[in-house]
């Protein structure tokens, strides 16, 4: 055989094995699903914002100077806020981590932060048990800082949670300490709705997290400090639709799966769970298999799941972050935060 046939053999085989080697990675990538447009996970004193494929470290905002304890992006995903222990809010770009906003509140320990469908407005609220909504257009005063555009008042207890109700830059839900959630009118700043409270079918500890169904904004979910979960209708407000029982401990994290058949807790049992929202049933527990029994497992701080909802995310009070096959309850990747 001549050398120019071998030349032609080995320039073919190496075509093959790259051909092969390519459509390796792009099954390999479909089956992890792992697009979920920079997964933000709160650590220390800094926001991490992790790449969509292959779950590194691309980039950390760095700028409080207490624990941010938590985090959301604009619908466009080009911009993330932070709330922190230091009693502030910092807008970033997530693309360049700079800082476009630094808001600082006259209480501290902001708990929560979520920002409006649009884009332009951000709601917090923390231990002063008011919910503040800051106008991103609006001008800055002359000491630099964003003049607060509306305050939600009527919790009796921290505002632990708080989200934009989908495609309506006018609804906001909260969740607080005084075992209560409430769907505000952020134009007039009144209650539209309380859920729980005097009601017998209400929450009898601290609510502290909320999700509302992206496929049926009528329906939220909210986790609390007595273990369970329980799911709500804005339109029925004297009582919850369905409680979700299985934990035992705080159910800190609540997220709906992505069909918005189903959702997701985390707890301080050290446990992720799913639920069938229509049926009540747990379909699946997320559990780590600790070597040691004296050792105390890490409490669920926080969750996420994919696009497709395959992987779910879930952020732990050691700092790692464990990313869960959601149909086999095995761990796919573990990624370490410090």
């Amino acid at each position: 055989m001549s050398f120019s046939e071998l030349k032609d053999r080995h320039v073919a085989a190496t075509a093959m094995v790259n051909t092969l080697r390519d459509r390796l990675n792009q099954k390999r990538q479909q089956l992890l699903d792992t697009d979920v447009a920079g997964y933000a996970k709160s650590q220390g004193r800094t926001a991490v914002n992790f790449s969509s494929t292959d779950l590194v470290c691309c980039r950390t905002l760095q700028g409080h100077t207490g624990k941010v304890y938590s985090l959301d992006w604009t619908p466009e995903k080009n911009r993330i806020v932070s709330a922190s222990q230091d009693g502030r809010l910092i807008i970033w770009n997530a693309l360049t981590s700079q800082k476009t906003h630094a808001i600082k509140l006259p209480c501290a320990w902001v708990m929560t932060c979520s920002f409006a469908p649009n884009g332009y407005s951000v709601a917090c609220g923390g231990l002063d048990s008011e919910c503040s909504i800051f106008n991103l257009n609006s001008q800055v005063d002359r000491d630099g800082n964003l003049p607060v555009s509306r305050v939600l008042t009527g919790h009796k207890g921290y505002v632990s949670s708080c989200e934009f109700v989908r495609d309506q830059d006018t609804r906001l839900i909260t969740g607080s300490g005084d075992q209560t959630c409430v769907l505000w009118d952020v134009t007039t700043g009144q209650r539209i709705s309380v859920f729980g409270g005097e009601f017998p079918s209400g929450h009898t500890s601290d609510v502290l997290s909320i999700s509302i169904n992206s496929s049926n904004s009528n329906m939220f979910v909210s986790g609390s400090c007595d273990a369970t979960a329980r799911l709500w209708d804005t339109r029925i407000a004297s009582r919850a639709i369905r409680t979700y029982h299985g934990h035992h401990g705080d159910v800190n994290t609540v997220k709906f799966f992505p069909d918005g058949q189903r959702f997701g807790t985390g707890s301080d049992d050290g446990t992720c769970r799913l639920f069938d929202m229509r049926t009540g049933h747990q379909l699946q527990v997320y559990s780590q298999q600790q070597a040691n029994n004296d050792q105390d497992v890490p409490i669920v701080t926080s969750i996420a799941f994919s696009i497709s909802g395959r992987l779910l995310f879930a952020g732990y009070s050691n700092g790692d972050c464990y990313v869960w096959d959601t149909l086999l309850a095995e761990v796919r990747i573990i990624q370490l935060v410090h």
